[in-house]
């Protein structure tokens, strides 16, 4: 993780980009330069600086340009405008149009540094030294955007969606706003909607009385209560059942929830924060996520980029990994640059997760102390052609198991969701997933 915050100067003046950048790094800031507004746009798309400091005159595309232009792009990203006497009038306008402040020339280093530490102050730079994004590793200029974004969300109330495929960090990401958030000191509680059944999430997240049900030998407060005071955060909120959604947009809405059984309302101060690797809007056109749940949950929406669209942090990661896997290890190892390279070029379609576990999976096959190239390729091959990962060897093995339940039944959802122990929504629910059509096996062989 960067530890300097850093700063893109931007001006076609190649004298005074040096001579500010000499007086910024030798106070401690880390530099890059630009000598137009469109080098700088690509420069904050590779790599989100913390701060830019523009020329307000240039050529193609001046100042003013390029502050409407990041405005639109990296939203919260504070711009400095340079300018020359005679156009203070223009700078002024800026910062009423979103500019942090402007800077006359000559420019003063005192002024400079002044206004750089307060711009830094009021960005999400300004905390960098806090813990609130512990273990995200990044020098995405996408991913910072989603980082920027996730730190302004995190100082308000506002209930967030988190959207990604799978293995992109989403639980992450979610501890981190709640570590940024004014509730940091109350409790964060992780649900996975699609690991529990769904006869027992509903007593499960809004508790249940002493006899609601068969097995209720006493009462029991559910994981919303327990949130009270801090963050609830509900992963996998696309497999959450119609009964259950109905009450969560209860509490949403009143603040109360209700548990099983029971005829009063328990008063919760929770803020929610949900993720999904699902297409929620399909959902809605379907009739299996409620609209107006949905609109109460997408209140902010991030989206987390995949490993492919964010290659850049491919290197950092799997060094970061290593780093972890030599600290309780007797014989540390390291990456030849050849075998980053190689790692660079193939394609990680279980993201951030299967990328950790294929450095497990190198450093525990690697005799030696160094991970070449031919070796990363090797696991490579056999990761595609060989052992599948945890994941896919699952769906294989469920794709399989319904498939032969339904030629069993000939096509008989009731039988064979009954055969496999699950209710005939959620059994409808994973053909649906697997693409398993049941009027496919009405001819086969019954049991």
């Amino acid at each position: 993780m960067r530890t300097k915050p850093q700063i893109l100067l931007v001006d076609d003046d190649p004298g005074l980009l040096r001579l500010l950048s000499l007086r910024l790094e030798s106070n401690g800031y880390a530099v890059r330069t630009a000598k137009d507004g469109a080098m700088a746009l690509a420069a904050v798309e590779a790599q989100r600086p913390d701060l830019v400091i523009t020329d307000l005159r240039m050529e193609n595309m001046d100042g003013l340009e390029l502050l409407e232009a990041l405005v639109r792009t990296a939203p919260g990203l504070p711009v400095i405008l340079i300018t020359a006497h005679g156009s203070i009038p223009d700078a002024v306008r800026a910062t009423q149009n979103g500019a942090f402040g402007f800077l006359t020339k000559p420019v003063e280093k005192s002024e400079l540094l002044a206004q750089v530490e307060r711009a830094l102050e009021t960005s999400a730079a300004g905390t960098r030294k806090e813990d609130w994004r512990e273990g995200i590793l990044t020098r995405s200029g996408r991913m910072e955007e989603v980082l920027n974004q996730a730190k302004m969300a995190a100082g308000t109330d506002a209930a967030v969606l988190i959207t990604g495929e799978s293995g992109t960090g989403k639980e992450q990401l979610a501890r981190s706003i709640h570590r940024a958030s004014p509730r940091a000191s109350g409790p964060f509680v992780a649900v996975n909607c699609a690991a529990i059944p769904e006869t027992l999430l509903e007593s499960e997240l809004f508790g249940h009385e002493k006899g609601a049900f068969t097995g209720a030998v006493q009462s029991k407060p559910g994981l919303v209560q327990e949130a009270d005071g801090g963050t609830l955060f509900l992963d996998e909120i696309g497999d959450m059942p119609p009964s259950a959604q109905v009450k969560l947009l209860r509490v949403l809405q009143e603040g109360t929830v209700r548990p099983v059984g029971s005829t009063r309302d328990r008063h919760v101060d929770i803020r929610v924060i949900s993720a999904t690797h699902q297409d929620l809007r399909q959902g809605m056109e379907s009739g299996e996520f409620r609209e107006d749940l949905f609109y109460r949950l997408n209140v902010v929406n991030l989206r987390l980029p995949p490993l492919r669209e964010r290659r850049e942090d491919i290197p950092l990661l799997a060094t970061h990994f290593l780093d972890r896997i030599n600290a309780t290890s007797s014989t540390p190892k390291s990456f030849a640059p050849a075998a980053l390279e190689a790692l660079l070029e193939s394609n990680w379609p279980g993201n951030v997760r299967e990328l950790q576990n294929f450095v497990e999976r190198c450093a525990a096959l690697t005799p030696g102390q160094v991970i070449s190239a031919g070796q990363v390729r090797r696991l490579l091959d056999e990761q595609e052609g060989g052992l599948p990962s945890l994941a896919t060897a699952r769906d294989e093995f469920t794709r399989r198991y319904l498939a032969q339940l339904l030629r069993v039944t000939r096509g008989n959802v009731s039988r064979a969701a009954r055969m496999a122990d699950r209710n005939r929504t959620d059994f409808y629910k994973l053909l649906k997933r697997f693409q398993l059509d049941p009027s496919q096996f009405k001819d086969g062989p019954s049991a």
